[in-house]
């Protein structure tokens, strides 16, 4: 394998960017040095749709891919800071617990699944199963989300600037699920509930955090209606 197109360690300025080419070296290595980063900044070029960038990030770095990637794109990060000037594929900023990961083009199926932390910011649409399983992560779409997302979605807040698939919330718990446009059928136990002044205010910082000035006043919030919380006989045709 090709060595990392950069200074060696020791000589390394850890406040400049260090570039790494993927058309020169493999995933493996990029994510081998941003797991033990030896600078706070980092530029991939050449992504050309390669699996698991930046995956397992532990550190406050920030990682700018200039390009498009394929799945797992930022999986698992803690701490680290993303952007990918691109679209991604399945399962961006799966499992991740904080930091926050920008994605100016589009997501593919299954966007912050399992995220337990941290900010997914995704510029264009994502498709289905966005948040699906959401644990704590927040998630902002500047589009919209495909069919059932936010499935299975115990924690954390979704909001869709533009408009949700039929599931929306299918079996949700206790997150917090906006919309600003049309909703599909909505999910097993997912139903309308008031927008009130702290939900306002929650999603104007939610909205500022993403770098977007909708207003808070065009959305709806959806959530569980609790029905589903204990398995019962009566219920056994919506599970």
């Amino acid at each position: 394998m090709a060595a990392l197109s950069r200074a060696e360690a020791g000589e390394r300025d850890p406040a400049r960017p260090v570039t790494i080419d993927l058309h020169d070296v493999g995933v493996r290595a990029l994510n081998a040095e941003v797991h033990a980063p030896s600078a706070s900044s980092y530029e991939v070029l050449n992504p050309q749709g390669a699996h698991s960038i930046a995956a397992g990030i532990h550190d406050e770095i920030d990682v700018h891919v200039r390009g498009h990637a394929g799945y797992f794109c930022a999986g698992m990060n803690q701490r680290g800071h993303v952007v990918v000037d691109g679209s991604v594929g399945t399962g961006v900023a799966e499992n991740m617990m904080s930091g926050s990961v920008r994605v100016r083009g589009d997501a593919s199926q299954s966007a912050g699944a399992t995220g337990r932390g941290g900010l997914l910011v995704v510029g264009g649409s994502a498709s289905m199963r966005c948040g699906i399983s959401m644990k704590g992560i927040d998630i902002v779409v500047g589009g919209s989300v495909g069919p059932m997302s936010a499935f299975m979605a115990q924690a954390g807040r979704l909001v869709v600037c533009g408009d949700a698939g039929d599931g929306l919330g299918d079996s949700v718990y206790e997150a917090r699920l906006y919309v600003r446009g049309s909703v599909g059928a909505l999910g097993a136990d997912c139903v309308e509930k008031p927008l009130r002044d702290e939900h306002r205010a929650e999603l104007a910082e939610l909205l500022a955090a993403a770098g977007l000035d909708h207003d808070p006043g065009e959305f709806r919030r959806y959530g569980s209606a609790r029905g589903l919380y204990h398995f019962t006989s009566e219920h056994t045709g919506s599970y």
